[in-house]
């Protein structure tokens, strides 16, 4: 068997196109390496959310165009967001690449393998309606062996927020069918996950593009919890507006339905909210927060912010910080501001922030999730939690399991004993910015 070496870089939703390509890969008689100085075929999996990322992403693909000079029969890829949106560029750029493959065409793979053995150079980044469910069932999907099986069930977004490429990259909101992510989600638990994550840009926009029937989010989940056995569920990523009555019903009503939403607010300020186009303000965020509040006992809520947006003042600035302490947000990704091709806030040169003064705010910003996540950690010191075990290491001469809590909190737990996928029961001792503290019942 030939090997293959992917480098994933990015969102879950690429982790989860990896585990795709791995399993077409597999079906061709390829096997994976961690090594990829021992790989026949070296793939870059991109993310250009950030030019950091892209950049990254053409630095790894210039140390294997070297490789191939002395190994003239390896064979070169790229595939995600990056190679989606420069397409034939790309060859351009990296004259050694074999083939470029697209977000919308992942299961065009093996077509290309047979191409570029037989010495074609491929670029296949056309755009499909299509989610070819019934190319997924044929392959299968080669899962990185762990607790949590990530699943897409939408691909896309239909928001075109000012600052964002996934529209451009990923296309417009594409749901997969029921039936095929059920069967996915039963594989996945008979082959020993215990925990089924439901992707999406817009994952709460799942069904809405079905024509032939009125199936949500919310029927997704009561279908899921209804599988027998004992795991969990979690969805990411909710648009806030898009998050129904129902649906935060459903979260309570499951028992497998775990206590998290993951809520991008991006700003504090509404006159930024505006300019990024996002459709709701810090009133209507605020709304939204307390009603999932109010209905979801020890429910966690993240968030997404971006620092330094083109335009954005002091005060609007401040008005991010102050809306992290008002609404308690256990955790927040953030970001610096990054232009992004084709994207309407790359046209407003005149109005991009000095980098210095985006770093200082990126900074501030960094301080203020760091206070509020120990303020939520501390919440839990002397309760008990049920942890679902994911990883066993060392750490200074201890072994120490690590998991987390059903609402998404990380626990390190001094143990010698590995109990990867194991739930166990634990008393919460102490409370870290990053992580909580426990000790076994």
């Amino acid at each position: 068997m030939k090997k293959v070496y992917i480098e994933t870089m990015g969102c879950q939703m690429n982790k989860s196109d990896t585990e795709r390509m791995l399993g077409m890969l597999s079906y061709l008689d390829y096997e994976e390496t961690k090594n990829p100085e021992q790989a026949d075929l070296l793939i870059v999996n991109t993310c250009s959310i950030r030019q950091l990322s892209e950049d990254k992403a053409f630095s790894q693909l210039g140390v294997w165009g070297k490789w191939k000079q002395e190994k003239p029969a390896l064979k070169i890829g790229i595939a995600g967001c990056v190679a989606q949106q420069k397409a034939q560029s790309i060859f351009k750029r990296a004259h050694y690449v074999d083939f470029v493959l697209g977000t919308h065409k992942i299961y065009a793979l093996p077509e290309i393998i047979e191409k570029i053995n037989r010495g074609e150079k491929v670029c296949e980044c056309t755009e499909t309606n299509s989610t070819e469910d019934d190319l997924a069932v044929k392959y299968g999907i080669k899962r990185v062996k762990g607790v949590n099986a990530w699943i897409p069930i939408t691909e896309g977004c239909n928001n075109f927020c000012t600052y964002c490429i996934v529209p451009y990259t990923r296309g417009r909101e594409r749901s997969r069918l029921p039936e095929t992510i059920l069967k996915e989600a039963k594989d996945a638990l008979n082959a020993g996950f215990k925990e089924i994550t439901l992707l999406g840009q817009n994952v709460d926009s799942y069904g809405k593009d079905f024509k032939d029937r009125d199936y949500r989010l919310a029927d997704l989940l009561r279908e899921l919890n209804k599988v027998e056995g004992k795991f969990r569920i979690r969805f990411v990523t909710s648009y806030p507006t898009d998050i129904t009555d129902e649906l935060i019903k459903t979260v309570v009503e499951l028992d497998k339905v775990c206590e998290y939403f993951h809520i991008p607010m991006q700003s504090g300020s509404s006159e930024v909210l505006k300019a990024m186009n996002r459709r709701y303000d810090r009133e209507t965020y605020a709304r939204i927060v307390k009603k999932v509040r109010d209905m979801v006992p020890d429910v966690t809520i993240t968030s997404d912010f971006i620092a330094g947006f083109p335009g954005e003042t002091e005060e609007q600035f401040q008005q991010t910080l102050s809306a992290i302490d008002e609404f308690e947000l256990d955790y927040s990704n953030l970001a610096a501001y990054s232009p992004r091709e084709k994207t309407v806030a790359a046209k407003w040169v005149d109005k991009f922030i000095p980098e210095d003064v985006k770093d200082e705010r990126f900074q501030r910003l960094n301080k203020k999730v760091q206070e509020n996540c120990l303020k939520s950690n501390l919440k839990y010191v002397g309760r008990e939690m049920e942890v679902l075990i994911e990883n066993f290491y060392e750490h200074k001469g201890k072994m120490i399991n690590t998991g987390k809590t059903r609402n998404f909190k990380t626990v390190h737990i001094p143990c010698d004993k590995d109990l990867t996928g194991e739930f166990v029961n634990v008393k919460i001792t102490g409370a870290k910015t990053w992580y909580l503290q426990g000790e076994i019942k």
